[in-house]
């Protein structure tokens, strides 16, 4: 009778240790350092003297001391004769590491051949070391350049190329690192920084979820039921207290005929640390309320189109942005997705209460978002201003994602299709807007996920030749910016294919997950 015992009592340890890891982490969330808040007016100093010439380097800079004794230390020091700033920073301060910095491309190497040397270069391991980076429990892919951490949207499109360099445990520690995260923060922040928990970015987990089940099988989906619940109602939160005077709430809105679409937003209208000085800039200029610029900021960066034309109200200035006054179209048709997928869970786990229930959200989701978003008289999908009752008729490539989800009826996909090829289709693939503001989600930039999501929603109802088209188009202009530069970059000028990508708060990076997971994606279709 001893041995079970024994057994038991291992178990016990066992199961003690990995609650301790799990507070462990936990901990380390909770007391995560926040520059903004911590350093107060010395952060504030930083960046807008500035210090650095990329306002990201601060916010992610290591402290070598506890805050408090840093900013003591500083408002001790700062009124001394002969203080120097920059010198104290450096004193107090390590700055972010740099671990690709000695990678050098091969240039007798083919870009597929290129792509999967970079994944370990872009692959990082967990960190505890204590600055604005959230530990995570698992290794991950980041996009490369300047952006040190994992993005959340990102990620999906990495992870499609890491499933064809047969990539499966890393593909189920980033899934993991999500799931972790929902279960930590609430929800799947921006990027693990502390200053990106206020805002999320367009919500992949549930596709990211089926690529897992792809590789190892559709029972797994039941295991990160609870987590993409945990997903689901941080984005729906508030909906049930919606009614006829309180209309808004967070990230959910109540339409005139009582339908509930959602929105983008930010709990925190404060600027963002890492362009703080730009977002200060921009709300003194502007001439408004600057809380109400940085919420419609910080709510353009959770979509992840920081910054379009798409969210201003003039169509050509950042000084106009209303984002969190739209129902994205993309958005919706993501949530959408998400509420398919919980139904399947429910399904595969016999609970047929909740199958009945996601099934029911989700048609409703459908039924509105083609109610509120579709123009009958232009024929295309836009985004919905739910303050003027009216789409915005501002025509961007969002249009493309209710084909990529298969929720366009075929007339509705066959005039989508049309646009994209009169308007949309450029020598090196689509643009992203039909308008050029100097903004990077404008003309003349192409960006890998809206290449990868125009290509497959046009393939669902169709139209094989002008997926063809945009798919061989992306293809030549990667690799011939590759085979001059080495390189393979976060975005690329689709309209003048000798030309850079460009515009934006920040010089191009390189790099690059999405750019590589999409690339390598396009070259195992034999259709390509």
């Amino acid at each position: 009778m001893q041995k079970p015992t024994k057994l038991l009592f291992s178990q016990y340890k066992i199961l003690a240790f990995l609650l301790f890891l799990i507070q462990s982490f936990t901990f380390s969330l909770q007391a995560q350092f926040r520059p903004a808040e911590e350093l107060e007016e010395l952060f504030a100093e930083v960046q807008l003297k500035p210090v650095f010439p990329d306002s990201k380097t601060f916010p992610d800079c290591i402290p070598v001391k506890p805050p408090r004794e840093i900013l003591d230390a500083y408002r001790q020091e700062k009124n001394k004769p002969g203080f120097d700033l920059n010198r104290f920073v450096l004193q107090y301060f390590k700055l972010p590491p740099e671990p690709a910095n000695n990678f050098r491309s091969d240039p007798s190497l083919s870009v597929d051949q290129h792509i999967r040397r970079l994944w370990p270069v872009l692959t990082r391991q967990p960190d505890a070391e204590e600055s604005s980076l959230i530990p995570l429990p698992h290794a991950y892919v980041v996009p490369g350049g300047r952006f040190r951490e994992i993005y959340y949207w990102d990620s999906y499109f990495t992870i499609l190329g890491l499933q064809v360099s047969g990539e499966a445990d890393l593909i189920q520690n980033m899934v993991d690192n999500f799931t972790y995260l929902i279960n930590t923060v609430g929800h799947i922040p921006n990027g693990n920084r502390s200053y990106y928990i206020s805002r999320s970015q367009p919500p992949f987990y549930a596709l990211m979820l089926q690529v897992l089940a792809e590789v190892k099988g559709k029972d797994i989906l039941l295991k990160y039921e609870p987590a993409l619940k945990k997903e689901y109602n941080f984005w729906m939160d508030g909906a049930s207290q919606l009614n006829a005077t309180n209309k808004e709430h967070r990230r959910v809105v109540k339409l005139p005929d009582g339908s509930i679409l959602n929105r983008y937003w930010d709990d925190n209208p404060t600027p963002r640390p890492e362009p703080y000085k730009e977002d200060i800039t921009l709300a003194h200029e502007s001439g408004r309320k600057p809380e109400e610029i940085y919420r419609h900021i910080k709510a353009a960066a959770e979509s992840g189109w920081d910054f379009s034309s798409r969210w201003f109200a003039d169509g050509k200035s950042l000084a106009t942005i209303r984002t969190s006054e739209l129902i994205p179209v993309d958005l919706n048709a993501l949530l959408y997705f998400m509420e398919i997928t919980l139904a399947e869970m429910a399904v595969l786990s016999g609970n047929n209460s909740d199958a009945k229930f996601y099934k029911q959200v989700a048609k409703a989701r459908s039924k509105a978002l083609l109610k509120y978003c579709w123009n009958n008289g232009d024929r295309f999908f836009y985004d919905y201003d739910f303050v003027k009752g009216t789409t915005t008729n501002i025509p961007t490539l969002a249009a493309v994602v209710p084909l990529f989800f298969n929720l366009a009826k075929n007339k509705q996909a066959a005039a989508v299709a049309r646009k994209i090829e009169a308007d949309f289709l450029k020598p090196g693939g689509v643009v992203t807007t039909l308008t050029d503001t100097g903004e990077q989600w404008d003309v003349p930039n192409g960006w890998a996920p809206l290449q990868w999501m125009s290509i497959q929603g046009l393939r669902q109802y169709g139209h094989q030749q002008l997926a063809q088209t945009i798919a061989q188009n992306w293809i030549k202009l990667n690799t011939n910016i590759y085979k001059k530069s080495g390189k393979l970059v976060e975005k690329y000028n689709v309209l003048d294919i000798n030309l850079e990508g460009g515009g934006g708060e920040y010089p191009l990076q390189d790099g690059f997950g999405w750019t590589n997971g999409v690339l390598l994606r396009l070259f195992s279709d034999p259709a390509n």
